[in-house]
């Protein structure tokens, strides 16, 4: 089998690294980054390992870094840069135990055995039951898989195929949560992410532990205007918006959008969040309540609490 390895144009480019045209002219101008050749008809094409490189450089932009400062180090520098990324804000549980596990299903996505990875994980699923299932091994092994993309050793349709496979587990799981609607007073959560944020993982991830507490969870899915997060929290009458943060959003964009999801909900309706954005991790607003899956039950608790004070 061979692959097309011909240079890339614009377009093209703009489409597999998400940075625009005029993005790209301008570095080219100012940093001389990238260098594009010319095609029979004057356009510029690029080359696949400067692609590769905008791919890179775009994930650590996201995560704050400033493109002066990393434009003209080399792919490894940046692959270095990338094992960096902080880790998700949830805590994770035993890594160094379930390590051998976890290197068996990063196998099973490098030689495209999804069907056995869903398998897999299933059984897991069984094993250890969802709650046990989402925190010990999908939580830490988003952060492997996410750090061999970074690496280059996992391409992005096998980074796809993983978080459609894992997907599709846990849908199925939540599924099968019984369902006592409006029972024992238990709050209306409404799931989603804002429009910059296509990552949507993290959000079925706490929408499964939500529904194992009895909760009511609304899911909008991902990319929701806020305006339209705010119609829906108030037609569906929600207790809590939770919103899943990716470590590729971009941090400052995050602050605002939750600043005016904030200023135009009512006081009463809870912002949950959770997921990897660095600099929601390190600096989260004070009126919004950062989200543990691992001691969910206990800030349920504390939202029965603020409602029915003694």
């Amino acid at each position: 089998m061979t692959f097309d390895t011909s240079p890339l144009s614009i377009g093209s480019v703009e489409r597999e690294t998400g940075l625009s045209k005029d993005t790209l002219r301008i570095w080219e101008r100012r940093y001389g980054f990238p260098q594009p050749g010319r095609d029979a008809f004057g356009e510029r094409v690029y080359a696949l390992e400067d692609v590769r490189k905008l791919q890179l450089l775009k994930r650590l932009i996201d995560i704050g870094h400033r493109p002066g400062k990393i434009v003209d180090r080399n792919v490894e520098e940046l692959q270095a840069l990338a094992q960096g990324i902080p880790r998700t804000a949830l805590p994770l549980q035993n890594e160094d135990g379930e390590r051998e596990e976890l290197q068996h299903y990063l196998e099973l996505c490098k030689t495209h055995r999804f069907e056995d990875f869903r398998r897999a994980l299933a059984q897991d699923l069984l094993r250890m039951g969802l709650f046990g299932c989402v925190v010990n091994i999908i939580a830490p092994l988003n952060h492997m898989v996410g750090r061999h993309w970074a690496n280059g050793s996992l391409a992005v349709f096998e980074e796809h195929l993983y978080t459609e496979s894992v997907q599709v587990v846990l849908r199925n799981a939540i599924a099968a949560i019984p369902r006592h609607h409006g029972a024992g007073g238990q709050p209306r959560v409404l799931l989603t992410t804002f429009p910059q944020e296509q990552h949507g993982l993290g959000l079925l991830m706490a929408e499964a532990i939500f529904a194992l507490e009895g909760a009511n969870c609304i899911s909008l899915g991902v990319q929701t205007p806020i305006t339209e997060i705010v119609r829906a929290a108030q037609t569906q009458h929600a207790d809590i918006v939770a919103l899943s943060f990716s470590s590729a959003m971009n941090g400052n964009q995050a602050l605002e959008g939750l600043r005016n999801l904030r200023a135009s909900l009512p006081a009463d309706t809870e912002i949950w969040i959770g997921g990897g954005c660095a600099l929601l991790a390190r600096r989260p607003p004070p009126d919004v309540i950062v989200l543990d899956l691992h001691d969910l039950a206990g800030q349920l608790d504390g939202w029965h609490r603020r409602r029915n004070p003694q």
